[in-house]
């Protein structure tokens, strides 16, 4: 436990949002993690506007494990609430993790053991699907338009560099913050909104700027994979909203050809897709394939909607304009 004269050296941030059922899973195996006993570290729940007992939950686990601190987030979204963690987190190093998952018992120093030194800015850990239901004939296990919707982060088991990591299992030197800012609050979850992409764009801005993120094969968290969440109509709104954040990120791109002001490559992508799922028999094919036209319709459906707000604000900046001279 962390005294109130020494900073911790690491801090674990995890946001919640109305997952009182799974939270204390979660807690209790970041809270029960082995490090050495030099290492002081903190845990940060931060609590985005739930409705449930949530904090009821944190502050009885927090009387079993001091270390645990609670905050709360009214501005909803993933985003603001590790923003949040950010800004009152104390130690040298920021490790985050789902409320949904629980931890092997030395995930933490795996993850954060080699960012001591300043070659390494931040780490990217295994996320492992905990099943506890069959897996369907139409979903791939080959393919990460099947793996992504699940959470599931695994590449291997060499350590090496990355230039992506899992929001489920990460970790950064909290100087990366410093200069680099947060992560951006246009982007990622929203309530029950499946909106993504906060921790890649983050991740690109970084290396851009030179540093370098490790892959830490040892660094374990288990994400469960239930009935509920195993449904086609979740993976298809996953990957619609995956489009709509890829423009959220990038921006409309400009297109000397754009149908309302949608690049024509976009609706060739939508009819190419749409005919191959049709097409294609194989179930788990089938099914990547409609994945696929799904992303492209988010796509779509994005550039549709930042041109017309594009209209909108050029309409009411000429509405109060003021009159030309002489009018």
């Amino acid at each position: 436990m962390t005294s109130e004269t020494t900073l911790p050296k690491i801090t674990v941030i995890l946001c919640t949002h109305n997952r009182v059922q799974s939270l204390a899973l979660a807690l209790k195996s970041i809270a029960t993690q082995i490090l050495p006993q030099s290492v002081d570290w903190e845990i940060l729940v931060v609590d985005n506007n739930s409705s449930d007992e949530t904090r009821q939950i944190v502050e009885d686990l927090a009387r079993r494990y001091p270390r645990i601190q609670y905050l709360f987030e009214s501005k909803q979204g993933i985003s603001q609430a590790r923003n949040l963690g950010i800004r009152h987190a104390r130690g040298e190093i920021l490790a985050f993790i789902d409320d949904d998952e629980t931890a092997s018992s030395d995930w933490l120093w795996n993850l954060t053991a080699n960012l001591d030194s300043s070659e390494w800015s931040g780490a990217g850990g295994r996320v492992v699907a905990k099943w506890s239901c069959s897996r369907p004939r139409w979903l791939s296990d080959q393919s990460h338009l099947t793996s992504a919707p699940l959470a599931m982060f695994d590449r291997g088991t060499e350590a090496g560099e990355l230039n992506d990591v899992a929001g489920a299992n990460m970790a950064f030197r909290k100087e990366v913050f410093d200069v680099h800012g947060g992560f951006r609050t246009d982007l990622g979850r929203v309530g029950t909104g499946l909106l993504s992409g906060e921790e890649s764009e983050f991740c690109r801005r970084i290396i851009a700027s030179g540093r370098r993120l490790r892959y830490e094969p040892s660094a374990v968290t288990y994400h469960p994979v239930g009935e509920s969440r195993v449904r086609q109509k979740y993976f298809l709104e996953w990957w619609f909203n995956k489009g709509r954040s890829d423009v959220v990120e990038f921006g409309a791109q400009a297109n000397h050809m754009p149908v309302f002001g949608v690049p024509l490559r976009l609706f060739r992508g939508l009819i190419a897709n749409s005919l191959r799922w049709m097409v294609t028999v194989e179930p788990s094919q089938r099914f990547i394939c409609k994945l696929k036209t799904w992303a492209c319709a988010g796509q779509i459906s994005e550039h549709y909607h930042q041109t017309f707000k594009k209209k909108i604000r050029a309409q009411r900046s000429s509405n109060l304009s003021p009159p030309a001279d002489g009018s």
